[in-house]
């Protein structure tokens, strides 16, 4: 995954694409299709909807530079945000032509919902987060094993995950009314 980037380096990169600057699209495409591809594969569970999904993404930020505001969180944030809202949307248009009942529609797009939120908090959240919840579910360290690594205090180990434990079990609360409606 694309580490975060300095708010700095969100807004010049936004005012580039606003130059039309096809320099800066390679950068952003460089530094964020892997995010993108990931996420969106992640909830269409397909090769090609995922490869479909990055290249609407990124024409999308092409075609919209002024869409993104650093106020609002940062350009990484945004564009997994772009990613999670395109990728549900396709799902649930596919949804519509897949056979099965209406229940179990709906019970496979409220698990990739869930599981697209998931991936949008873990790449939303700050960065020591990020890599405490790392080290303890990839790598299956310990707290102490985990504070060791990062070079940090037991209790901050703690503290990091606890946090991202908390940011992440949101994933599994229902969307707002406004969120569900792609």
């Amino acid at each position: 995954m694309a580490a975060s980037a300095p708010p700095r380096w969100d807004r010049k990169m936004q005012q580039r694409l606003a130059r039309g600057e096809e320099a800066a699209l390679g950068e952003l495409y460089d530094r964020f299709a892997s995010l993108v591809h990931s996420l969106a594969h992640r909830v269409m569970d397909d090769e090609e909807a995922a490869a479909q999904i990055t290249r609407e993404v990124f024409g999308y930020i092409w075609e919209n530079p002024d869409a993104y505001d650093p106020k609002q969180g940062s350009l990484r944030s945004w564009i997994a945000g772009l990613t999670q809202k395109q990728a549900v949307h396709r799902l649930r248009l596919s949804e519509n032509h897949r056979e099965g009942t209406p229940e179990e529609a709906e019970t496979r797009l409220r698990e990739a919902n869930t599981a697209a939120r998931a991936d949008y908090i873990v790449t939303s959240m700050p960065e020591p987060l990020r890599q405490a919840l790392d080290l303890a579910y990839r790598r299956r360290m310990d707290y102490r094993e985990a504070a060791a690594d990062l070079g940090v205090t037991d209790d901050e180990a703690r503290r990091r995950l606890r946090l991202g434990l908390q940011l992440l079990s949101t994933a599994l609360q229902d969307p707002a009314p406004g969120e569900r409606a792609l």
